[in-house]
């Protein structure tokens, strides 16, 4: 491998929200060529990772640190209008609390439109999410948000 090496994006910090690009494969889609539902989970899962990341947080090497994991507690998910094959996301990633184990988020994507489609070169709210992930050890028990998580998303709380 050399330097020039291409890497995963990890997406950007634009103020308080994240942004991810994502395209839709072949593997995305169902037989009518439209986005699966759960790809769609994915889709927010990966945006989440990445925001992180972006702060300077690998879970990876915050779960070796602290025992601490993230897990899933609620979720809840608005489909808006269908994403197809080819189509560019934009997977959008607040944090919109901050518990004392516990981070809410709110998630949207959306479908760039391209120039045909719109003068001009907008957006469309694909889906909606809000997802409530918890803090647990390495025993499955809720534990704090370890002191660098904490700093590290302070900063990035947005108003639900």
């Amino acid at each position: 491998m050399t330097a020039e090496m291409l890497s995963p994006t990890t997406g950007l910090l634009r103020g308080r929200v994240h942004l991810l690009p994502v395209r839709v494969y072949f593997e995305d889609t169902d037989a009518a060529g439209i986005v699966y539902y759960a790809n769609y989970l994915k889709f927010a899962e990966r945006g989440r990772t990445e925001m992180l990341r972006t702060l300077g947080v690998e879970q990876q090497r915050l779960r070796e640190e602290t025992g601490m994991q993230f897990v899933m507690r609620e979720g809840e998910v608005k489909y808006r209008r269908p994403a197809r094959l080819d189509d560019a996301l934009t997977v959008e990633t607040a944090v919109i609390e901050l518990g004392a184990a516990s981070v809410r988020m709110r998630q949207i994507i959306r479908r760039n439109l391209t120039q045909h489609e719109s003068a001009t070169g907008a957006e469309e709210e694909v889906a909606r999410f809000t997802a409530h992930v918890a803090c647990t050890g390495r025993d499955g028990k809720p534990m704090r948000l370890p002191s660098q998580l904490r700093d590290a998303l302070e900063g990035y709380v947005s108003e639900a």
